[in-house]
C-alpha cells in the first residue's frame, strides 16, 4: 500500500512543556525528536540488547507475567484471525517481563523469528522507576502510561477511545491514520470477537485485495503516513484509525492515554452494543423514529431548551450529569438489562 500523504510535523518541542494546542489537536501531529533525551532512547540508539538491558533494569522482581502475544513466522507479523475467522492465529502466553525481553534479544537476528509482541503493559505496575528518567509532561491529565515491545509485527488499522501520544523509543514504525469517517471504507470486522479488544480493518495492508475491498480505494485516498524514529513521538487523535507496523527485529513504543471526557463516562461502546440490541433489528419506520430521538436527546440536545418547560428538580437523566448522577442513571440501566 502506497500513501503519498504525510502527517503534519511540529519539531522542536521538549516532553515538558508540550503545548495544550498541541496535545488538544483533532487532527494526528507528528513530534519529531520529542523524546531525543530520554535515556531509554540513548539505550535504543546504540543497539536493540542495550534497549532491553535497560528497561531489565526496572524490571518489577517477583512482579506479576506479561502477555506475550506470539506467532508463527507464517503469519509475517499480521495478528488476525485465522482463515475461517473461528480463532486467531496466534496464542498468548504469561511470561515474566525478563523472559520475554531475553527471547526478543535472542531472536534479533534470525531471518524468520516467530511473531512476538507485549502490548499495552501498564508502566508503573511492571517497570516501577522508568517513569522518574522517561516521561512527559501532559498538563495534568490523568493519562495511563503503557509500553509496547516486540519484533516486526503489523497491527490491523483499529480505533481508539482515548487519545493516544505513541512514543517510539527503540526500532523504527510506520503509522498509517485514516479519518474517523472511513469506517464504511475500510472493511472493519466482527465486534467481538476481537485480535486485542478493538475492531480491526480485515485489509491486509500489505497486499491489498482491492478486488475484495473495492471501497478500501476510498479509504486510501484520505490515509495519512508517518515513519517514526527513536524519539519521535505522534499523536493520534480519539478514533482515528490506525495501523501500527513495526519495521525493525527489536521495537519498543511508550504511549499516552487519556480521555477529554470526565472520569465517570462510560464508553460509548457500552450505548453501540446496547443499540444494537434493541434499535438495530427495529422496522425501518421506528428505526427513524429513534434517530429523531437520538438527535432531540443526544446529538443535538439543548439544555437551555429543556430548562424553559422542566424545572429543575424534575428533570432527571436530563440534569447536567456529575459522578453521582451517572453513578445513579447506571444503577437504573443495570435494572433494566436484568429484567
Amino acid at each position: 500500500m502506497q500513501v503519498d500523504k504525510r502527517i503534519a510535523e511540529c519539531g522542536g518541542l521538549r516532553p515538558d512543556t508540550i503545548p495544550d494546542a498541541v496535545l488538544r489537536s483533532t487532527t494526528p501531529l507528528v513530534l519529531r525528536g520529542l523524546l531525543a533525551d530520554w535515556p531509554v532512547v540513548h539505550a535504543a540508539r546504540q543497539s536493540g540488547p542495550a534497549a532491553a538491558a535497560y528497561l531489565q533494569r526496572f524490571e518489577r522482581r517477583g512482579g506479576p507475567p506479561v502477555v506475550a502475544t506470539v506467532g508463527p513466522p507464517g503469519i509475517d507479523g499480521r495478528f488476525f484471525y485465522n482463515d475461517d475467522f473461528s480463532g486467531f492465529n496466534f496464542r498468548r502466553e504469561n511470561v515474566p517481563l525478563g523472559v520475554a525481553l531475553n527471547t526478543l534479544v535472542k531472536y534479533i537476528t534470525d531471518p524468520a523469528p516467530p511473531a512476538i509482541y507485549i502490548g499495552s503493559t501498564t508502566i508503573d505496575t511492571w517497570l516501577p522507576g522508568f517513569r522518574a528518567e522517561n516521561d512527559v509532561d501532559l498538563g495534568g491529565r490523568d493519562a495511563l502510561a503503557s509500553i509496547w515491545i516486540g519484533n516486526r509485527t503489523r497491527i490491523a488499522a483499529h480505533q481508539d477511545l482515548p487519545d493516544n501520544l505513541a512514543c517510539v523509543v527503540a526500532g523504527r514504525r510506520r503509522a498509517t491514520l485514516f479519518p474517523p469517517q472511513q469506517l464504511e471504507n475500510l472493511y472493519i470486522g466482527p465486534l467481538d470477537p476481537t485480535p486485542a479488544g478493538q475492531a480491526v480493518s480485515l485489509v491486509d495492508f500489505a497486499e491489498v485485495d482491492h478486488a475484495k475491498f473495492p471501497r478500501f480505494a476510498q479509504a486510501e485516498a484520505h490515509a495519512q503516513v508517518a515513519e517514526l524514529e527513536p524519539g519521535d513521538a505522534l499523536l493520534i487523535p480519539s478514533m482515528w484509525w490506525h495501523h501500527m507496523e513495526a519495521l525493525t527485529p527489536f521495537n519498543v513504543l511508550v504511549n499516552y492515554w487519556w480521555r477529554q471526557a470526565p472520569a465517570w463516562a462510560n464508553t460509548p461502546m457500552d450505548t453501540l452494543m446496547s443499540a444494537i440490541l434493541s434499535i438495530r433489528d427495529l422496522p425501518a419506520g421506528e428505526r427513524e423514529i429513534w434517530r429523531d430521538v437520538f438527535r432531540h436527546y443526544i446529538f443535538d440536545y439543548d439544555e437551555q431548551a429543556v430548562a424553559g418547560h422542566i424545572p429543575t428538580a424534575a428533570r432527571g437523566a436530563l440534569a447536567p450529569l456529575d459522578a453521582t448522577h451517572a453513578q445513579a442513571l447506571r444503577t437504573r440501566l443495570l435494572k433494566r438489562l436484568n429484567r
